[in-house]
């Protein structure tokens, strides 16, 4: 029975937008302008986007709500029915009452309170905040709500304390940064309308735009001065010297985030066929790990089907997402439907395409080494006149060699198993990253120019179930730091103690075995020149050393050349060195581990999404360190004929 493949999540662009407010001088002299070229450039996006791709979406454009630019860029995506996402770095109360600052203290306390206000002024700017919110996906970090609410406040009862003033400033700001860094995290692009004078206040239009940059995030400047001469920037430093304007990088920046030709809907892995389970010509590696590395489980394995993974291994990840987020079943049905079922059906492929990889060239050693030893093994047995028998053996275990050489080389297993390895690590942790709105930023994901689809498709799959809607709360962030982040930190810790463990239990055997066949090959030859001294001295029969001579010699051929063969499979295999990098990432792991432990034990007031994101963000980090590191070891150790 076939296996349906999972459904392939949406492409979609995703911009964000970070801007002045109205109050801005620069942005004030010429609003209209700034506007128009807005419209401009919202229309150039859409005219950009490859209408033939049935699989993609509609543009997500992400910002802060904030009044002004925000607002305006808000509402043209929303004209253009694009999505519109809101990472508020408040609740949706407070952020109202922060954005609009009303000048009655009556009127805050009513905001606060989701109420109206009595100034129709202010009532007129809270009315469109709150329509747009309602039109978008909001993303609330408000667990911190009542303690910087009490801080706003004491500011506006007392406005002439600076004292008050800074403790606001520095507490909003510091959420806003948070929220702007979840905002261009998923961006393809960030849009920037910035006069370029400040990028040090933190949560500011500056200090965004820079992030973003130095994050890899590229950035469409526009300086309100000369809004129709916009740049697009990709490095920091490009800030103080821009580059000259261009259509073209910004056409160039579409056609990378989603590919500007309807065929580049279509990827690699879609095209592999699936297997249900390992292959039974293929288990020489795998049998090696069992046999030598003290696994006792089933040398085949069957492969969970991505139908049954939401049923199997991941009903534990949906159910405590479901727990957690009754609000979103948008998101968490997207990681049921697509994230979890891809991730299973790259899983279960890229493993297959390991066996035959390795299998193979460990094979290919084994049967070099069986060519020379049957080759030779007519010496011994007296049989000169059926010579040719033995040389088709061994012509016989040559052409082996090549043919799987040829066949792994035509059928790519080395690359197609790097690949599809790629996207299964990238989504096996991505769950439970989303549930907590961490994303890895553009610039930050790794690939090679030429084959770089493995990023882009599990990018697209993961940014497919977007932000959850909700607001965040200290209940909400302890109960993921528990349910979901330490125990994925603390299963991957302990699979990389144990594969550490077993992997130089495995090195240490087939160390040991080569060495007492090199021990075998010197005793063979040591025991043929002692028979020959001896008989030489008259100490020992004449004839001794020559019947036995032929044995001795095949013994001294055969067991070097075993030995060898199990130094090449130990070489090509490198087991030590992944058992140092496993070492390795199971320390940092077991560090965040111990990390988490402690901020549970803490206050509710100290789990806080800045500290809960930045775990989670590490914990990325290494899983993306320990992927790079093990790819520097196998990206050059190509199917070969054994030297």
């Amino acid at each position: 029975m076939t296996t349906a493949r999972p459904a392939q999540a949406r492409r979609h662009l995703s911009l964000a937008v970070t801007g002045h407010r109205h109050t801005n001088d620069a942005l004030e002299a010429s609003l209209g302008r700034v506007e128009a070229v807005l419209a401009d450039l919202f229309d150039r996006i859409a005219g950009n986007l490859p209408g033939v791709s049935e699989d993609l979406g509609p543009v997500r454009l992400y910002n802060l709500l904030a009044e002004g630019i925000d607002q305006t860029t808000a509402q043209l995506a929303l004209d253009r029915g694009w999505r519109l996402v809101a990472p508020l770095p408040f609740g949706k109360a407070l952020n109202a009452a922060i954005n609009i600052q009303p000048a009655s203290l009556d009127d805050t306390r009513a905001m606060l309170a989701d109420g109206e206000v009595a100034d129709p002024a202010v009532a007129a700017r809270l009315s469109r905040l709150r329509t747009l919110t309602e039109r978008a996906r909001c993303f609330e970090l408000a667990e911190r709500d009542e303690e910087i609410a009490a801080i706003f406040l004491a500011m506006l009862a007392d406005p002439q304390d600076p004292a008050k003033r800074r403790a606001f400033e520095a507490q909003s700001s510091d959420r806003v940064a948070l929220a702007g860094r979840v905002m261009f995290e998923r961006a393809d692009l960030l849009i920037a309308v910035w006069d370029c004078k400040v990028c040090n206040l933190i949560g500011g239009t500056g200090h965004t735009a820079h992030a973003a940059l130095a994050s890899g995030t590229p950035v469409l400047l526009i300086d309100p001065a000369e809004p129709e001469d916009w740049r697009i920037l990709t490095r920091p430093e490009e800030i103080a010297n821009p580059p000259a304007a261009s259509v073209h990088s910004l056409e160039a920046v579409i056609e990378a985030a989603i590919g500007a030709r309807a065929q580049d809907a279509a990827t690699p892995l879609q095209s592999e066929r699936w297997h249900r389970s390992s292959s039974r010509i293929w288990t020489l590696y795998r049998g090696l790990e069992k046999v030598l590395g003290g696994d006792s489980g089933a040398l085949v394995t069957r492969y969970e089907q991505p139908d049954e993974i939401v049923e199997g291994s991941g009903n534990k990840t949906i159910g405590t997402m479901r727990s957690l987020n009754r609000l979103d079943d948008e998101q968490v049905s997207r990681v049921a439907s697509t994230i979890l079922p891809q991730f299973a059906w790259a899983d279960g492929i890229s493993s297959r395409l390991s066996d035959a990889y390795r299998s193979g060239m460990c094979l290919n050693f084994v049967l070099a080494a069986l060519a020379v030893i049957l080759g030779a093994a007519y010496l011994p047995l007296g049989l000169a006149e059926q010579k040719w028998i033995f040389a088709g053996i061994e012509l016989a275990l040559l052409a082996s060699i090549v043919a799987i050489t040829l066949i792994g080389k035509r059928y790519a297993w080395h690359a197609r198993w790097f690949e599809t390895r790629r996207v299964a690590e990238y989504l096996r942790h991505g769950p439970i990253m989303l549930a907590l709105g961490v994303f890895r930023p553009t610039g930050k994901w790794p690939g090679s120019a030429d084959r770089a689809w493995p990023e882009q498709y599990a990018r697209h799959t993961l940014r497919f179930a977007g932000l959850p809607d909700l607001a965040l709360d200290h209940h909400y962030l302890r109960a993921v730091l528990e349910k979901l982040l330490l125990p994925h930190v603390e299963g991957q810790r302990d699979y990389h103690r144990a594969k550490a463990r077993r992997l130089r239990k495995v090195d240490h055997r087939l160390d040991h075995f080569a060495e007492i066949l090199f021990v075998l090959a010197i005793v063979s030859v040591s025991i043929y020149l002692l028979l020959k001294l001896g008989a030489g001295l008259g100490l020992l029969p004449y004839s001794w050393p020559g019947s036995v001579s032929l044995w001795l010699t095949f013994l001294g051929i055969a067991f070097p050349t075993l030995g060898a063969s199990i130094a090449g499979i130990r070489f090509f295999a490198d087991f030590e060195r992944f058992a140092a990098i496993s070492d390795v990432t199971a320390g940092k792991l077991q560090g965040v581990a111990e990390r988490i432990a402690l901020l549970l034990a803490s206050p509710d007031r100290a789990i806080s999404y800045g500290p809960v994101s930045a775990l989670a963000h590490q914990v990325d980090e290494i899983v993306l360190e320990e992927l790079e590191n093990w790819q520097a070891v196998f990206s050059a150790k190509h199917i070969s004929l054994p030297a």
